[in-house]
């Protein structure tokens, strides 16, 4: 009986569920986010928290324990080197788990799990100032003044390049002559497809 053990296992043997996490451990300490269903996802993050809260002493023991569970000497150096500098005064809580919606093939429900301190769109940085500025909040009160922008910046951009020869102008049309063909309807052009031979 499994009374009271509720953790999940994945539909997996010990040996291959424990390779899983360490492998997606691994992978999301080398790329600080990674793509996966939300039940691996709530694994991994019970899975990678206690090892990145042992990451904040760096120690040989605590080095040894963490290759203990992630089995891959890059992920280790990168926990130590620059992910534990990072969250060394966050106490837990170092994953968001984002959902994205259903899988194609079989409609599991897919997420994103990141380390918090790494997405610069969520944390209190100069990014997301820039972000702002790319997007405007209203439409109609920036047009105006965003063009009124870009022409003196335009202008400042042409004086200052150094001037070159003009090439030669194309002839001027009258604009009675432009107007009278915009006017005139084109010619259909009679084809005879769809009649008997």
């Amino acid at each position: 009986m499994r009374h009271n053990k509720n953790f999940n296992h994945l539909g997996r043997q010990a040996g291959h569920r424990k390779a899983l996490m360490s492998n997606m451990a691994s992978s999301l300490v080398l790329h600080k986010r990674i793509e996966t269903t939300v039940a691996k996802a709530k694994a991994l993050r019970q899975f990678i928290e206690p090892l990145v809260t042992k990451s904040k002493e760096d120690t040989t023991h605590s080095r040894r324990v963490v290759f203990s569970y992630l089995k891959q000497k890059e992920a280790v150096t990168e926990l130590f080197r620059t992910i534990a500098p990072k969250i060394a005064n966050r106490p837990g809580g170092y994953t968001r788990i984002l959902k994205t919606g259903f899988r194609l093939g079989d409609a599991a429900d897919m997420c994103i799990i990141e380390f918090v301190d790494f997405n610069e769109a969520y944390t209190f940085g100069t990014t997301p100032a820039a972000a702002a500025e790319a997007k405007p909040k209203t439409r109609r009160s920036r047009k105006s003044t965003a063009k009124k922008t870009d022409a003196v910046e335009d202008a400042a951009v042409v004086e200052e390049k150094p001037a070159k020869a003009a090439p030669k102008a194309k002839k001027p049309v009258a604009p009675k002559a432009a107007a009278a063909k915009a006017a005139a309807p084109k010619a259909v052009k009679k084809t005879n497809v769809g009649k008997k031979m």
